[in-house]
């Protein structure tokens, strides 16, 4: 697998992930600010500092099912990113900005192109299909919103918000790659 992740450097960089779609380092900052802590406050807790799925975890913490907006994609040899929000289906509510970066070569045929359909979050493709999976957090993140983020997720600029890098190790190999900002839940 050329450009596979080594299990040895499993470790997903923040820098790589943002690279993507915005250009280093000064353009970092139209996403926004980011900061590793070691844990966040409740409820994002709950939503972050775990090893499942995103997309379960906010349909069970807000009772309904997500539908994923693709913004942008990129395609670089076996690679492909696509920078999305997940919206709750009932409320319209948008409740997660994520970065994800896959190993094309990693998944089954169908799988790739459920994924490459874009109708579907990640995480539902990857249960349906029984994708033998492993979701491993990697860091947790503080998060001051700059402009891209803030517009994406329609909060104010230089709201707080709390997000993670993790890896998922489809059928044992690291195969994908992902940011996750959740917003602000409501007190």
């Amino acid at each position: 697998m050329s450009g596979a992740i080594s299990r040895e450097d499993s470790r997903v960089k923040i820098e790589n992930l943002l690279g993507q779609f915005y250009g280093e380092p000064a353009g970092f900052a139209q996403l926004g600010e980011f900061c590793s802590v070691s844990e966040v406050p409740a409820p994002y807790d709950q939503l972050l500092d775990h090893h499942k799925h995103m997309t379960v975890t906010v349909e069970s913490y807000y009772g309904e099912k997500v539908d994923v907006d693709v913004y942008r994609t990129k395609r670089d040899e076996n690679w492909y990113a696509r920078e999305i929000t997940l919206t709750t289906q009932e409320s319209k509510r948008v409740v997660q900005y994520g970065i994800v970066r896959l190993n094309t070569d990693a998944l089954k045929p169908e799988v790739w192109r459920r994924i490459e359909s874009q109708e579907v979050p990640l995480g539902r493709v990857l249960i349906e299909h029984n994708v033998l999976r492993e979701v491993q957090l990697c860091e947790l993140w503080e998060v001051r919103a700059g402009q891209c983020l803030s517009s994406l997720l329609r909060i104010k600029n230089g709201d707080t918000l709390y997000g993670r890098t993790a890896l998922i190790l489809c059928d044992g190999e690291p195969a994908i790659e992902l940011l996750e900002i959740v917003t602000p839940v409501p007190h």
